[in-house]
């Protein structure tokens, strides 16, 4: 079963300062699922680590996604549609256009996991292809 990637897990594994660092890379040690990073979350992430952790871990983080156990999937107009029905739907608890496109790819490709920190926002929406997302790492 595929697994959705959100920029949280992915800053969480790369910075081994995060208190959820451990927990990160022992379920990335562990995954035989193939995981799927939105492109639209490459730029955030992208960002966040080198605003906080430097250029040059930027970088290597760029070239460890080019890595075949990754796949990159993008974003379609139709996602887009759901993605601003999912920003209106959810204004009030500020869900971000990243966190939104992910759910549009989720309920695109009938995907109930999803690989996260952010469980208040997640835990929050209600996909139209399941009651519920499973969050992960649990």
């Amino acid at each position: 079963m595929t697994i959705l990637v959100d920029t949280s897990y992915l800053f969480a594994l790369t910075n081994q300062n995060d208190s959820s660092h451990t927990i990160c890379a022992q379920f990335a040690q562990t995954v035989r699922e193939p995981l799927v990073i939105p492109l639209t979350v490459l730029p955030e992430i992208a960002y966040l680590l080198d605003a906080r952790l430097g250029h040059r871990v930027m970088q290597q983080f760029v070239a460890q996604v080019a890595r075949p156990w990754w796949t990159l999937e993008p974003i379609t107009p139709p996602d887009l549609e759901r993605t601003a029905e999912l920003l209106a739907q959810y204004s009030d608890s500020r869900l971000d256009f990243v966190d939104a496109t992910l759910v549009a790819l989720a309920e695109r490709f009938n995907v109930r996991r999803i690989l996260t920190l952010d469980r208040r926002h997640f835990s929050l929406i209600r996909p139209r292809h399941c009651p519920a997302f499973e969050l992960l790492p649990s």
